[in-house]
Parts: structure tokens; C-alpha cells; sequence
């Protein structure tokens, strides 16, 4: 593997980050997930817009969107996989122990890996702890990521591939890694960014492409959905067969597997939308 650190591609064993850098003592720092086919990315300038808007909500100053463009280009090139996560990983670089930044400047990793298609299934769990709305870093990807590895393990634990979190007021708020879909009276309906969900890039597609509505819901409506899917850039849309102990079939249902179509021939039509 060749990874891209701070203005070069580098081979695995050279590609160190100091132990002092701040997106590993404090998890100061932002990151982007996207999926690659045959050596492009896709979406590529939705992330970077996030990747920015991410890096402002922590303080950090904006990334210099052409390098990040030329490490991806580069370890895309380096790594040539027919299916692929692509991550870009931007932090505070260098700073002393503790929470105040220091002066050395920013650190801008990209690394590409294999990653398998996801299958148009899967289970999710529901968990006990909770998305604070109010958080100082609600919506931004950041890799502060412990709460999301916690809750994911429990979810593994359990059989699924992911868990559904309410936010403090029990309001559905979206996955660990993903955002989260529900089809009511045969209408699709997703929680709004207020609930403190991410502003995921293959949600707002899905919004936009399938007209979903944004709606306040409760963390109870996963009870009574006729149907749920989940969505991200690595999942794009998976359906939801199973939650906790509720069965919602052995497939996509008839609204989830509209969306998956339409996603799949959008997505093939433009590789940047």
C-alpha cells in the first residue's frame, strides 16, 4: 500500500505520524470515506465541500482542496482496486500534551484499500446511549470516533452490521456510521440534520434523487416502519431486514428497492454529482 502523508506518496512502513499529533492525542482532526470504482471516486467534490465544513466546525484551518484532489489522484493511481474506500483524514498536526494546538500546521493523510460490496441486506440493532444535538462538533465528521466504535462492537455482538441511536431528546438521530431511512404510509422520510445526525453525502443524494422528506421522528418509529434502509458511501442503500427482533422481510421492500435503482443508474450516469 502507498499512502499519501503531508505532500508525498509514501510506502507503508515510512508513512509515520508523529505521536504528538493532535488527531491522536485529543482526536482533533476531520476525515472523508468514499467509495472508489476502478480507480475513481465518487462524489469526490460533495466530500471535499464536507471535509471543509467539518475542519471549520473544529477550528482548523481549510484544506488546501487542490493537494487533498492530488493525494487522492495519487494513491488512486498507487493502489489501482477495482472497488475501494478511499479515506482522506485531515488533523491539527503537531501540539503539545493536551488540548491547545501548537504551531506546525495541519496533517493531510489519503490511503486507498479493497473494500467488498456490501450486500442489499443487512441487520441493525438499536442501542442504550444516545447522539448529544447540542455537542460542539454535532454533524461533523471528525475523528473523535470512540462513541461510534463502542456502539458499532455491540451491534457486531448482537449479529448486525449497524446501530441506530436516538439523540437526548428520543428523536431518531441516524446509525454509527450511516443515515437512516424510513418509509411510513408508503412515504419516505429521513430525520433532519437538527436531530444532530451527519449531513451524510449519499442521504442528501437520496433526498434529492428520490424525494424523500426531512421529518422530526421518534426513536419509536423504527417499531412501525413498513420499511428502513440505511445509507452511506461504502453501503450506498441497504435495506434493513431485521431490527433487534422485529423481521421487515428477507428483501428490499418495494419504496427501498426504488431508491436503490434510481441511486445505482444516478450514480452511473455521474461519477462526481
Amino acid at each position: 500500500m502507498r499512502i499519501w502523508l503531508d505532500g508525498a506518496l509514501k510506502d507503508v512502513d515510512s508513512a509515520t505520524v508523529s505521536v504528538l499529533d493532535h488527531g491522536l492525542t485529543v482526536g482533533d482532526g476531520v476525515f472523508e470515506t468514499l467509495k472508489t470504482e476502478h480507480g475513481r471516486a465518487f462524489a469526490l467534490t460533495r466530500h471535499l465541500e464536507r471535509l471543509t465544513r467539518s475542519a471549520r466546525g473544529l477550528g482548523l484551518p481549510d484544506p488546501d482542496l487542490d493537494e487533498v484532489r492530488r493525494a487522492c489522484a495519487a494513491v488512486l493511481e498507487a493502489e489501482p482496486v477495482e472497488h475501494g474506500r478511499l479515506r482522506v483524514t485531515y488533523t491539527g498536526g503537531v501540539a503539545p500534551l493536551g488540548s491547545d494546538r501548537g504551531d506546525a500546521g495541519p496533517t493531510l493523510i489519503a490511503a486507498v484499500a479493497a473494500s467488498p460490496r456490501r450486500p442489499d441486506t443487512t441487520a441493525v440493532v438499536t442501542v442504550p446511549w444516545v447522539r448529544n444535538e447540542r455537542s460542539a462538533v454535532a454533524g461533523l465528521k471528525t475523528t473523535s470516533y470512540a462513541e461510534n466504535v463502542v456502539a458499532l462492537a455491540a451491534a457486531h455482538r448482537a449479529g448486525a452490521s449497524e446501530a441506530l441511536l436516538a439523540n437526548t431528546v428520543g428523536r431518531l438521530c441516524e446509525g454509527t456510521g450511516s443515515n437512516v431511512f424510513v418509509v411510513l404510509d408508503g412515504e419516505l422520510h429521513t430525520p433532519p440534520l437538527e436531530s444532530g445526525c451527519l449531513a451524510g453525502i449519499t442521504r442528501a443524494l437520496v433526498v434529492e434523487w428520490a424525494g424523500a422528506k426531512e421529518t422530526d421522528l421518534s426513536f419509536e418509529v423504527l417499531e412501525q416502519a413498513e420499511e428502513v434502509f440505511v445509507t452511506s458511501s461504502l453501503r450506498d442503500a441497504q435495506a434493513v431486514v431485521r431490527i433487534d427482533g422485529r423481521d421487515l422481510g428477507t428483501g428490499p421492500g418495494p419504496v427501498t428497492a426504488e431508491v436503490m435503482r434510481i441511486f445505482h443508474v444516478k450514480a452511473g450516469d455521474d461519477l462526481d454529482p
